[in-house]
């Protein structure tokens, strides 16, 4: 062997061996963003049975809420703020008729009262849209609190199809395990894991099966529709149902219309750093429990990123917490 030559590199040691996860590189595509993102409301099949004055009816109540939000937003804004409508349809459970017969006394309803809906979107899409599944999508990123003093009896909510914000009543999980008699099978009132000296605990049902057939909660697909407005919702790093220009007359079945129509030519985008909703008191339930769920979901954490930094360079002070976008008046 020889010895090296007085120019020859230094020895470098062990080669450096790095790991990184697989999805350390993946592309995230970003979306354009609004400042604010106003639900006009849900139309449901009980309101198409109502006719056209059950349409002019909601939107005399939704219309000024709006035009608050609007100038709110105008308040301190160097240039027009860009703010977009949306509305949503429930054809998921049962479709409210055709959409030629429903859509266009809806959008005149909306112009009679000085309001544009820039954007429709079907409820059906958040359950299914294609081959992707936006509510599976949400329902794998659960992260689900711990609740103190818990064993794991209790299966999770990709099991159960249940999410709490706590302990829930009953006998205790000693119990639940097989000890009747023991003095853990005592009743326990619920608990919230985080209470303000009392508890608020919600259980939410996500989804139920019949058949094999897994049906979507109502509340469970509201967070799904929260997140896509707030667009934070990714399949393997690509935005998820974005809306898609229609022309000339509305079709025979919702089947045919994309997951979200943009309505208007040049509207603001549909995806936005906060949501307001307007919605009827009744939702109010609905929206707890909307509001439990996103608080137990992992968004993509590059989608995420990106809105914070996109945020930032606009000057906005956005919720580190998806949830504390959300806005609602309930009439």
């Amino acid at each position: 062997m020889t010895a090296p030559g007085p120019n020859a590199p230094e020895p470098t040691g062990p080669a450096e061996v790095r790991f990184e996860q697989a999805g350390a590189r993946r592309r995230v595509e970003a979306v354009p963003l609004a400042r604010l993102s106003v639900e006009l409301g849900h139309l449901y099949q009980a309101d198409y049975a109502e006719g056209a004055d059950r349409y002019r009816e909601l939107f005399a109540t939704v219309a000024p809420w709006f035009r608050a939000a609007a100038e709110s937003e105008r308040r301190g804004a160097d240039a027009a703020p860009r703010v977009s409508t949306c509305y949503l349809v429930d054809d998921y459970l049962a479709a409210p008729g055709p959409p030629r017969e429903v859509l266009p006394p809806l959008l005149r309803a909306a112009e009679e009262h000085g309001v544009a809906i820039d954007y429709l979107a079907r409820e059906s899409a958040c359950a299914q849209l294609g081959d992707v599944s936006p509510a599976a999508i949400v329902a794998g990123s659960l992260v689900c609190e711990p609740t103190p003093g818990t064993n794991g009896t209790r299966p999770p909510p990709m099991v159960a199809g249940w999410l709490s914000n706590g302990q829930r009543s009953g006998p205790g999980e000693a119990a639940e395990a097989g000890q009747a008699m023991s003095p853990g099978a005592q009743w326990t009132p619920p608990r919230q894991n985080v209470p303000r000296r009392h508890s608020v605990f919600v259980d939410v049902e996500l989804w139920d099966e019949r058949d094999g057939v897994r049906t979507w909660s109502c509340a469970f697909l509201a967070g799904v529709w929260q997140l896509l407005r707030l667009g934070l919702l990714r399949d393997a790093g690509r935005p998820v149902a974005q809306p898609r220009p229609w022309r000339g007359a509305f079709p025979d079945t919702w089947a045919e219309l994309p997951a979200v129509v943009q309505l208007g030519d040049r509207p603001a985008p549909f995806c936005a750093y906060r949501t307001l909703s307007v919605l009827p008191g009744g939702f109010l339930p609905v929206e707890t429990a909307v509001r439990t769920i996103l608080d137990q979901v992992a968004v993509d954490p590059a989608a995420a990123r990106q809105v914070r930094d996109r945020a930032a360079g606009e000057g906005l002070a956005l919720p580190g917490y998806p949830v504390d976008r959300l806005r609602y008046v309930f009439l």
